[in-house]
């Protein structure tokens, strides 16, 4: 990436992990090599991805490329969501403001919580039989 137009960014959520690539183009996804339709077949997760480009106004303007590893398909999504809000950021500065009050800047802390020992799960509890 020699290229100085580019802007590289990483998000996350939960067990993933999103590195994206953004140049000024038309508007093409390259997703793990694949459309962002392609790779993310739920429409409410397609909307979720752009909402940083729809609430910049800049739907359209830019490439993106992404590389995303682990994680499942809600969490793949947020983190490219995060990725490329951070990314936007960069490319123009007074797009901070829009993002921050849209809640797309902020990291997701929330994870799986831990199997407790004698538990099935972490909270469920094995059926309690009194005699």
């Amino acid at each position: 990436m020699a290229d100085t137009s580019v802007i590289h960014t990483i998000g996350r959520r939960k067990e993933s992990v999103c590195r994206v690539y953004l140049k000024p183009g038309s508007g093409k996804w390259d997703v793990n090599g694949r459309t962002l339709g392609d790779y993310f077949p739920r429409p409410t997760l397609v909307s979720a991805i752009q909402q940083p480009f729809t609430a910049t106004d800049s739907l359209g303007r830019f490439d993106v490329r992404a590389k995303i590893e682990g994680g499942g398909v809600s969490g793949q999504a947020g983190a490219l969501r995060l990725a490329v809000a951070r990314a936007l950021v960069r490319s123009d500065e007074g797009n901070r403001g829009k993002l921050r009050d849209l809640g797309l800047l902020t990291r997701d802390a929330r994870a799986v919580e831990r199997k407790k020992p004698g538990r099935p799960k972490a909270r469920k509890r094995f059926q309690f039989s009194k005699r």
